[in-house]
């Protein structure tokens, strides 16, 4: 962030400081006092079940310049009616200096119902390999996450790269006004949070909100091969750029093959080039992720050998997404914990059941619920029970009340997470291959941790 006065922060904000006005805010911008930025500013909001304001003086003690609330704390504060508002109000303002004083700067925005974080930590690594980037950390995606990445930037930074969630119809619009877009991906339209939107052309509605904030130098990178985000092409005045299988997409990508562990090689063809990229992560749809953020990287202006290296270096994401982890007595846990769709379920069980097939292992699912579905929940989950069947998974176990629209009446059924550790280390062995996946809420990364805890002995000794 660049260095900034209370008084400034309180000119740009509305807002009036308690305490001494000249003090300034050269760290970034946080909202937890547990990790306290040196000399930042700590945001104090008032959620439903914790006040900010009250750890207002523990983060000015561990090293925090400042604070912005909505009341006085004791410490020097900017106070304003509205601490998110005022939030997003810096940060835009922030942003506007670092272009006047930077016009290099590139601002991209990544938006789709799944893979976007994982897309975002590909391109991060790329662009950080060609010159200081600043990116969206794990999944902080929303109108308080985004915000706070903008303030993490500073005159050194050449990319930022921020990754955008909507849970409704203009929600994107709202985070493009904080930091306009200078090139948009749109990954996918599934039907992630389709019970908060209603319909996947509802979705489809509120993600082309990215390419329409562009303006006329920008560039929306759309995957051709999801209908409804190809149908975006239109919505935008900047140029557009394409990704995927097809064979009219800009950038190409063709013989995808996977490792005995579900890593993927695969070409990118652009124009007369073509490389040979292998992934150290796990799942086919990586490849599809990575395409995504070599088509970015192209359209900022980087050769696709040098994106092809930098994707090849890459061994690992954003923490619990497809994690591969091998115990000392041979297990193998495929960690992806952090969320789940329809769409990103089919992905991690055909990964975990290729994985089957190439290695002999047996397979266990240790599915929790899917969240946000709305209407379409009890389907949704019967849809992928079938495909844990159809895929011949070796064991499913449930973890939840939800979990057991996923069917099988012979899987063994956890009510808690603690219950689904002990089923899951008394039902595995050693030459077995393990996923654990549901929705965030559902906090399964502790099955996946008991597990790898558990030691030489193996499990259920």
């Amino acid at each position: 962030m660049i260095a900034l006065t209370l008084a400034e922060i309180a000119d740009i904000t509305g807002g009036w400081v308690d305490g001494d006005a000249s003090v300034r805010v050269r760290g970034p911008a946080f909202l937890d006092s547990r990790r306290v930025d040196r000399d930042g500013l700590f945001v104090a909001i008032a959620g439903e079940h914790t006040d900010g304001h009250q750890f207002a003086t523990a983060a000015v003690g561990a090293g925090a310049a400042a604070v912005l609330g909505t009341r006085p704390t004791g410490v020097p504060t900017v106070v304003v009616a509205d601490a998110q508002a005022a939030l997003h109000l810096l940060a835009a303002q922030v942003l506007r200096r670092l272009r006047a004083q930077h016009p290099a700067l590139r601002v991209v925005a990544i938006t789709g119902s799944q893979g976007k974080t994982s897309a975002k930590d590909m391109l991060a690594a790329v662009l950080t390999d060609a010159a200081p980037t600043v990116a969206t950390y794990q999944s902080f995606n929303n109108e308080l996450g985004l915000p706070l990445t903008v303030l993490r930037a500073d005159l050194q930074t050449r990319y930022l790269v921020l990754e955008m969630g909507a849970r409704g119809v203009g929600h994107l619009a709202e985070l493009c006004l904080v930091a306009p877009p200078d090139v948009s991906l749109v990954l996918n339209v599934g039907v992630a949070h389709l019970g908060e939107f209603g319909s996947q052309d509802m979705i489809a509605r509120a993600k082309g909100e990215i390419v329409e904030a562009l303006g006329p130098d920008g560039v929306a990178v759309l995957n051709l091969d999801d209908p409804r985000v190809a149908g975006m092409a239109p919505r935008t005045r900047g140029r557009v750029r394409t990704f995927g299988r097809r064979s009219g997409a800009g950038l190409r990508l063709e013989s995808v093959e996977v490792d005995d562990l579900g890593r993927p090689s695969f070409d990118l063809h652009h124009g007369q080039e073509r490389i040979r990229v292998r992934l150290g992560l796990l799942g086919e749809h990586q490849a599809t992720n990575a395409a995504a953020a070599a088509a970015v990287g192209l359209a900022l202006g980087l050769s696709l050998d040098a994106i092809g290296a930098s994707l090849g270096r890459i061994e690992a994401l954003s923490p619990w997404r497809m994690e591969l982890r091998e115990r000392p007595d041979g297990l193998v846990v495929v960690n992806d914990a952090y969320n789940a769709n329809p769409d990103s379920m089919q992905a991690a069980l055909e990964t975990l059941a290729g994985i089957g097939r190439r290695t002999g292992r047996r397979t266990v699912a240790v599915l929790g619920e899917m969240l946000e579905l709305g209407d379409e929940s009890d389907a949704e989950h019967a849809r992928v029970g079938d495909l844990v069947r159809e895929l011949g998974i070796g064991l499913l176990i449930k973890v939840g009340g939800s979990a057991r629209r996923y069917g099988g009446a012979d899987s063994p059924q956890a009510t808690s997470v603690d219950e689904a550790v002990e089923l899951v280390r008394n039902n595995v062995v050693g030459t077995d291959v393990v996923l654990v996946k549901a929705s965030r809420a559902a906090g399964l990364e502790r099955v996946a941790a008991a597990l790898l805890d558990n030691g030489e002995e193996g499990p259920g000794q």
